[in-house]
């Protein structure tokens, strides 16, 4: 009997969570790809076909879109990384006593609507606004420039909604740094560069890791701040989703672009684990 409870004992544990991704994730994924694939109308219903010509629609009328939006991820993940790596880094070597406010002000913002704070840089980064107009009235700025509507804008409130995606999980990384690791580097007169290379980098890989996947996925499909800070020139493609699905009430035509977009993060990440090599990271947790 003992030996069935731990047999069945660790099934048990996943059980769960495999129920909540069965019935959130797998049942909509099949529900979704189902439905790219039916012809038919909103009025009198959409009947299965097999009709593969709307992935071809999609793909051929939305390339723009797709192409921009994963390079606007793209960007924003390389971005992040720079950026978020000193930080983390200072908070978790330097951050002392104060680690958790610092953690704390990091969060803060999320405390506020994403819409909101998206809403609140479009007053800010408007022509007339409280930072691009004291700039051209002193004539540091030309009355021309303008970065509201630009691919500026929109990457900049990517960086700026998704920093913390980024900070934390390279922050918790460098945390599990012994100390004495680096100390011991810098002893066998390794210079700052040399132990940054050959320590902490590959020790904080997992963080890295977790942190591309955690901003890479949802900048990529993000449509708030291309629809609040951008223009039409700066379309991503979850607009196009959500313009099909609610304004046209093309059911196909949104999930064939769902999905599609959905393979190409999938079929992305796995290229990047494979590349950095899962096994690597793994191994650098565990130290």
């Amino acid at each position: 009997m003992n030996r069935v409870k731990r047999t069945l004992a660790p099934y048990l544990l996943v059980l769960p969570g495999g129920l909540w991704l069965l019935l959130f994730f797998v049942v909509p994924m099949v529900t979704m790809f189902s439905l790219s694939l039916q012809q038919g109308d909103i009025v009198n219903g959409y009947v299965f076909t097999g009709h593969w010509q709307t992935y071809v629609d999609a793909i051929s009328n939305y390339q723009t879109q797709l192409i921009r939006s994963l390079v606007y991820g793209l960007i924003t993940t390389v971005a992040l990384v720079v950026m978020s790596f000193p930080v983390a880094y200072w908070i978790a070597f330097y951050g002392g006593k104060r680690k958790s406010t610092y953690l704390f002000l990091i969060l803060l913002p999320f405390f506020v609507s994403f819409v909101l704070r998206t809403i609140s840089w479009r007053q800010i980064l408007t022509d007339d606004g409280m930072l691009l107009h004291p700039l051209k009235e002193a004539g540091l700025l030309s009355p021309g420039f303008h970065i509201l509507g630009t691919s500026y804008a929109v990457i900049f409130g990517l960086i700026y909604n998704f920093l913390p995606f980024m900070v934390l999980p390279i922050y918790v990384a460098l945390e599990r740094i012994d100390p004495r690791v680096v100390e011991a580097a810098r002893d066998l007169y390794a210079k700052p560069l040399t132990v940054f290379r050959k320590v902490v980098f590959p020790l904080a890989l997992p963080g890295v890791f977790a942190g591309v996947l955690m901003t890479f996925v949802p900048a990529s499909s993000d449509y708030v701040n291309s629809g609040v800070l951008g223009s039409s020139s700066t379309t991503m493609i979850g607009q196009v989703v959500q313009a099909q699905a609610l304004a046209n009430s093309n059911y196909p035509m949104a999930s064939a672009l769902s999905f599609f977009l959905m393979a190409v993060l999938l079929t992305g990440v796995f290229i990047y684990a494979r590349v950095l090599g899962t096994e690597d990271v793994m191994n650098a947790a565990a130290r």
